[in-house]
């Protein structure tokens, strides 16, 4: 892990492309300013945690192929 020390209102510049900012320093918070491509993906670490245990839980959940076309195909007796 590389540990840098910054002032408000100096950055960091990652891969040419992705520039985080620091834009205030209060007390024992830290804010920061993120400037990246949209391409790029900026979550909170425990935003992109839950998301990956959503995703895993989505993946190890069984479903039978007749509930998956009731989900996907119109109900033709609906009509």
């Amino acid at each position: 892990m590389l540990i840098l020390s910054r002032k408000k209102g100096q950055s960091i510049m990652l891969n040419h492309n992705i520039e985080i900012v620091i834009s205030a320093v209060e007390g024992d918070q830290v804010k920061i300013g993120i400037n990246a491509p949209s391409e790029v993906h900026v979550l909170r670490k425990e935003i992109y945690l839950a998301v990956q245990e959503s995703n895993r839980e989505a993946a190890e959940t069984k479903m039978d192929l007749a509930e998956l076309r009731k989900l996907t195909l119109p109900n033709k007796l609906e009509k």
